[in-house]
């Protein structure tokens, strides 16, 4: 296909609605658009003027998926504003349920949305028949999530457990014995699909980016740390604004965003490509075992890495059970000081590098908001990863190079309607 147009509206097996437009002359890109289409959300508006308690409990709505991810932003955020320092049990629960929501999520999206395309198949319903073994392993791993998030957030999503300062239930010891054994239970299922995902024949592509996330000497980082780039340097979350720049295009009510270069890539290749040191034993087992390598360039191994997070959160998430028991699990003093400031905080959710941004006044109401998105920040590296790709693909036929192009958005598991916080309006 030397000449033609390709328009994906919109592209399937993935969160919200993108559109994939692209115009050939003479095999060369006369016009290429990656556009989001979906309604702003204003979020950041609807906080405003809310008691501080309320903010977590409204930002998780802003996913169905990682809104557990939003919550514990949402919860630093708010803590940094008010000075308030969560315990360690607090936070040791709150890394704990960050590995649910990670297992949660790219189980879904690994094996539900991703698997199909390497599979040659168009959806999940087909694998029932071609890899009913593996497909079960799939919903197991997917329950265990679930169920793993309802045990500590109170609920499978949305979760209602985890307040400022602490936690409105906590789970029994018995509770989390009982989780600690399942998830050394699932380790071989995750083993069966890692053999089954070193044998996919996976797009060889590259194209070197600025890769962001957040990074930890002591551990692989989804909780808390800095920002650190694979081009070098770190930079502290509450100075996210000087390394993060978002920027508006005129064909998407999604913002777009670069950092030293034009554009990065956050999630689970960002965080693997910057924090390779710190994964547990297993999930090292698991990348060697799929030649994910660092530093990756080739955004399809995005998938790859996703399910070796996977098996780093079930082993990581055993030595969290650990911790918790040897300390005690023990109810705390859960209440606040009123007083102004302003608060970041910064989590790492399974799309990528997530920030929330508060200022409260001497009230305990919010006066203003600021939501920095993984999807919204990973627009433009997927826009240019597509102008990258269309030229090694234009010998292809039109059906081909679309699902190709397919594809490679899908491999950044974008929640794009999480994305969507911008709306120009003009007042005339």
């Amino acid at each position: 296909m030397k000449d033609g147009k390709i328009n994906v509206h919109y592209v399937t097996r993935v969160e919200g609605h993108g559109n994939i437009v692209v115009d050939l002359k003479g095999g060369a890109i006369k016009e290429l658009r990656w556009e989001i289409p979906e309604a702003p959300r204003f979020f950041e508006a609807m906080v405003r003027g809310r008691s501080y308690a309320d903010a977590p409990h409204i930002t998780s709505r802003i996913c169905g998926i990682c809104s557990i991810g939003h919550t514990v932003a949402s919860l630093q955020g708010i803590e940094a504003a008010l000075g308030v320092q969560p315990s360690e049990q607090t936070v040791l629960l709150r890394k704990l349920i960050l590995h649910a929501e990670t297992v949660q999520s790219h189980t879904l999206h690994v094996f539900y949305l991703a698997a199909p395309d390497f599979l040659g198949v168009n959806s999940v319903i087909p694998l029932a028949t071609t890899h009913k073994e593996e497909l079960l392993r799939a919903v197991r791993l997917h329950r265990l999530a679930n169920e793993w998030s309802d045990l500590i957030g109170g609920r499978t999503t949305h979760p209602i457990n985890m307040v400022v300062n602490g936690w409105t239930r906590l789970p029994t010891p018995d509770e989390l014995r009982a989780l600690r054994q399942r998830l050394t239970e699932a380790i071989p299922d995750l083993e069966a699909w890692v053999e089954i995902f070193k044998t996919l024949d996976i797009p060889d592509f590259e194209r070197e980016t600025e890769y962001l996330a957040l990074q930890r000497d002591d551990e692989y980082a989804f909780y808390n740390g800095v920002i650190a780039s694979t081009d070098g340097g770190t930079t502290p979350v509450p100075r996210y604004r000087e390394k993060i720049k978002e920027f508006v295009v005129p064909y998407s009510t999604a913002k777009h965003a670069k950092a030293a270069r034009e554009s990065f890539m956050v999630g689970a290749l960002a965080r693997f490509n910057n924090n390779y040191e710190q994964l547990s034993p297993l999930a090292r087992w698991a990348a060697e075992e799929m030649g994910l390598k660092p530093v990756c360039y080739n955004p399809f191994m995005n998938n790859v890495a996703q399910l070796v997070e996977v098996a780093h959160c079930l082993e990581d998430g055993v030595r969290i059970i650990n911790e918790l028991l040897a300390m005690g699990i023990k109810e705390e003093d859960r209440s606040v000081e009123i007083k102004g400031g302003t608060g970041v905080g910064a989590t790492e959710v399974p799309r990528g590098l997530l920030i929330h941004e508060y200022t409260v006044d001497d009230s305990g109401t919010i006066a203003g908001a600021n939501f920095t998105i993984p999807t919204n920040m990973n627009h433009n590296n997927i826009e240019r990863d597509l102008k990258a790709l269309v030229p090694t693909v234009v010998d292809k036929s039109q059906e081909e190079i679309t699902l190709t192009l397919e594809m490679l958005v899908r491999a950044y598991d974008p929640c794009i309607s999480c994305s969507t916080h911008l709306l120009n309006v003009e007042f005339v």
